[in-house]
């Protein structure tokens, strides 16, 4: 019966979390149709929602982590490194399409693996072992292209160019993702799993839980996401190189969190990261289309990566009293 009336508690507190943040997204849309009368123009909605592929492509892997406690803050070096060389290979060593994409997303989930074995196999902390990582990957990369920018042929453009119901295949392809993610996380053992060890690692693995293979899994699953990404990126772009998804970190751990994924771990879903993304993707669009210095994006965001921490803080210690 306790856990029973736990649960609903948890599933009431995401409830309101969601509508508070759907409440928010509704002033914000409201506001930007006051200031900017192109806001609401189908070209313009349809170039925020390519813009925030990447945004919620690492921040569904991401998700993974911070619900089990973790945090993840290599996706973006990840990204680079896995596009910068899956592209190289393709176009300079005569890989076949399929065979360098494969390279990319093997690169993200070894990287994922390096960095889930440090966290639960040798009890790094996950900010230092991720920092790590982050370092080596940028660097690697930064070798590896010798500072320059690797073009993609044109094949790689087919979805941006092609559509579907008035949007780019680029776009449904995240919609998949995202989908395929909260499968994962609401329907299977693997993601009962993970909320459990989020919630409790002793109690997990008194229960019989394998903690240290699904602490693994979620820092292969970012890293899978952060290859697609940096395939997704070099699609958009055309390219791929060493600056691909440099500080990115910030703004995933900003839409992970705001869309009420708990940074004490055991709390969060897919749904409310996806709303994280279009907040976050809001303000760098409402940034652009009102003329604000691109100084001021990067302030915006910083100030509401804050007020993401203390609303994650004020829910925790609402969680507490609830229990």
């Amino acid at each position: 019966m306790q856990r029973l009336n736990q649960k609903k508690n948890m599933n009431a507190s995401q409830i309101i979390n969601k509508l508070g943040l759907l409440l928010v997204l509704f002033i914000f849309v409201i506001i930007m149709m006051i200031l900017s009368p192109s806001f609401l123009t189908w070209a313009n909605l349809r170039n925020l929602l390519i813009q925030s592929t990447i945004l919620a492509t690492l921040s569904l892997g991401v998700t993974f982590v911070i619900i089990t406690g973790g945090i993840d803050i290599s996706v973006g070096s990840i990204e680079a490194l896995a596009a910068a060389v899956g592209l190289d290979l393709i176009v300079n060593h005569n890989v076949p399409v399929a065979g360098g994409i494969l390279i990319m997303f093997a690169i993200g989930i070894l990287i994922g693996l390096i960095n889930g074995v440090a966290v639960a196999n040798f009890g790094i902390p996950a900010m230092i072992a991720t920092l790590a990582t982050q370092s080596i990957a940028r660097g690697a990369v930064l070798v590896y292209t010798n500072s320059a920018n690797v073009y993609a042929p044109p094949s790689f453009s087919l979805l941006t160019t092609r559509y579907f119901l008035g949007l780019p295949y680029i776009v449904w392809v995240v919609v998949v993702l995202a989908v395929i993610a909260w499968l994962i996380l609401s329907k299977t053992v693997l993601g009962r799993s993970v909320y459990a060890v989020g919630g409790s690692e002793l109690a997990a693995k008194l229960a019989g839980i394998r903690t240290r293979r699904v602490i693994a899994a979620t820092y292969m699953i970012s890293g899978f996401t952060a290859a697609i990404a940096g395939l997704l990126l070099t699609i958009r772009l055309e390219s791929a190189g060493p600056s691909a998804g440099d500080g990115t970190e910030m703004n995933v751990i900003a839409a992970v969190v705001i869309g009420g994924t708990s940074l004490f771990g055991g709390k969060g879903t897919i749904p409310g990261t996806i709303l994280g993304v279009i907040l976050i993707s809001l303000v760098s669009n409402a940034v652009n289309l009102l003329g604000v210095p691109p100084a001021w994006d990067k302030i915006v965001k910083g100030v509401v990566i804050v007020i993401a921490a203390l609303l994650d803080a004020n829910r925790n210690k609402i969680g507490k009293s609830l229990k």
